[in-house]
């Protein structure tokens, strides 16, 4: 296309924008959101979030005030976390769903506000994508410990970016898609200043279109960055350990029981709950005597396996036990506990046979409105659920328990989603990584892929092995590289048996931890306030001007 054509049809896009700027910009927010959206598993479209983001970035820079980007910010998140999380109000109405929704897309109005001012500063493709990690910081940090679902690093386990966790953990993921969204935003910017003002026949814009040395650098520099961000990703790929790369193996079996029925209620029928994950490891033990199947060093059962407390039932324990003593190896046992103030705490047991219970990781990160439910009376207000949700406590572990003499790191669940789940347990030198999960409490919904991805993330960001194990799927086995060995279909008992490798060595992101992204943060936070004080600074100058205009002369 011909610069003349290419600028006319720019023209007429602006036209268009021109003339209904608001809706049509609104429209593109929400666009944006749902391109977000479709980068999310289970679909395999992780290109789409740069699209979304660079949709996202040019609209918000069309806004005329700062209100104005935080408006098309929010209604992006609209866009994204809508679709995103309706998993949350499957069994508890849509009120819980559109709530958290809400909330969530607040943060994303929060980053379109940051931009709108981060835009008059040079060089602000990188503080504005330092915008975003902000952002997703602090949705991951508060109100009620956070919520981190949805960043934009879980979308991209099939990606180019994904190799970026073993460097900087999720929120560099995040923060590199967004650089490249901002990159090729930056380069739209020059080719609608350069193609469509050039090509104008209006007079008074002749030579806007011309490139200053400052312009020249920006565009290197956006050019570079979007070609060469990706280019890293994808060679960093290979720096990644190999599937069997360690100081030594040991077999690991991972059992889904499956539940009697899905849905809150599902544990009404504990006792079948926990007959099932009993029945399949039984069947794997015949399996291994038959020489069909590997006899595993350690079998994981996932959360709420046992939701019968087995130190406080005594045929609960005898069932494990049977099935440790049938199998010859210790079982993860995901049970509900009952603590002798009556609280409970969620669980991870190593039941070594006869010898009974071992050590234990008590879940430390629990689900706010679900495992517990914060200013309860108040909450109660706007649904029956309410009442419905737990009193469990979080534990003070390290996040490892040994079995069989190896060092396992365990995220339960929802901790899987936060950065710091993993950490203390990677100090505490776990070789091998397991996420013990009930998903059955959210039906068939995209929910558990969603978490697989963030996984397959974690694994990448500590070099380990990761089992994943779930009541009633996806289970699966994830090589340290992020590749997703073997898997389960979802509501059938299975089981998976897998050689992996036991790891000491330590990723760049478990050695350096939290420091990139607060230091993301904080230049973030520093960039804000120098956009805030040259805002400042350019009305106090107009204002003069205007006063000088306005002083009668002679």
């Amino acid at each position: 296309m011909r610069p003349e054509t290419l600028g006319a049809a720019l023209r007429r896009l602006a036209a268009a924008f021109g003339r209904y700027p608001v809706p049509s910009r609104s429209v593109a927010a929400v666009v944006s959101g749902l391109l977000i959206f479709g980068s999310f598993p289970p679909r395999p479209f992780w290109f789409l979030a740069p699209i979304g983001l660079v949709v996202l970035t040019l609209t918000v820079r069309g806004a005329a005030r700062l209100r104005g980007g935080f408006g098309y910010g929010f209604l992006a998140g609209l866009g994204f976390f809508v679709p995103l999380l309706p998993w949350t109000g499957i069994y508890v109405g849509p009120v819980p769903w559109l709530a958290l929704s809400t909330v969530c897309a607040l943060y994303i109005g929060l980053f379109g506000l940051s931009a709108r001012l981060l835009f008059s500063l040079p060089g602000w493709p990188v503080w504005v994508a330092s915008a975003w990690t902000a952002t997703e910081w602090l949705r991951s940090s508060f109100p009620f410990g956070g919520f981190p679902w949805g960043r934009l690093a879980f979308g991209q386990a099939d990606g180019w970016y994904l190799s970026l966790a073993a460097v900087g953990g999720a929120p560099l993921i995040g923060f590199a898609v967004t650089l490249t969204a901002t990159a090729a935003a930056a380069l739209l910017v020059y080719l609608w200043i350069h193609v469509a003002v050039a090509s104008t026949d209006d007079p008074s814009a002749a030579g806007t279109g011309r490139t200053s040395a400052t312009t020249r650098v920006g565009i290197i520099a956006a050019a570079a960055t979007l070609v060469i961000i990706p280019i890293i990703g994808v060679v960093l790929r290979t720096a990644l350990p190999a599937p069997g790369e360690g100081d030594r193996t040991i077999t690991v079996a991972a059992i889904q029981g499956s539940v009697p029925r899905l849905g809150l209620d599902f544990n009404a029928q504990r006792r079948a709950v926990l007959d099932n994950h009993v029945r399949r490891t039984e069947e794997l033990a015949r399996a291994i005597a038959q020489g069909t199947a590997r006899k595993p060093d350690v079998v994981i059962w996932p959360e709420n396996s046992s939701d019968i407390d087995p130190l406080r039932n005594a045929d609960a324990a005898a069932e494990i036990t049977e099935a440790s003593e049938q199998i010859g190896a210790p079982i993860l046992v995901g049970a509900v506990l009952v603590n002798g103030d009556r609280t409970t705490t969620n669980s991870v047991i190593v039941w070594n046979g006869a010898a009974g219970p071992g050590e234990r990781h008590d879940k430390k990160i629990i689900q706010p409105f679900g495992e517990y439910l914060p200013m309860r009376g108040f909450f109660r207000l706007f649904s029956d659920y309410a009442d419905r949700a737990g009193y469990f406590v979080p534990g003070h572990g390290d996040g490892t328990v040994r079995a069989d003499n190896v060092d396992i790191g365990v995220a339960t669940c929802y901790e899987v989603a936060f950065d710091r789940a993993f950490r203390d347990s990677m100090h505490a030198g776990a070789q091998l990584l397991t996420v013990p999960t009930n998903n059955a409490t959210f039906g068939d919904s995209e929910m558990t892929y969603q978490q697989l991805a963030m996984s397959r993330v974690r694994a990448v960001e500590h070099g380990r092995a990761l089992v994943v194990a779930a009541t009633s799927g996806v289970s699966a086995i994830i090589t340290a590289d992020g590749t997703v060995q073997q898997q389960t279909p979802e509501f059938v008992p299975a089981a998976l048996v897998a050689q992996l490798p036991l790891r000491s060595d330590t990723t760049i992101a478990t050695r350096f931890g939290a420091i990139p992204e607060l230091v993301s943060v904080i230049l973030c936070a520093a960039a804000v306030v120098v956009a805030v004080i040259r805002r400042r600074n350019a009305r106090g100058k107009l204002a003069n001007d205007q006063a000088t205009m306005d002083q009668p002369v002679g």
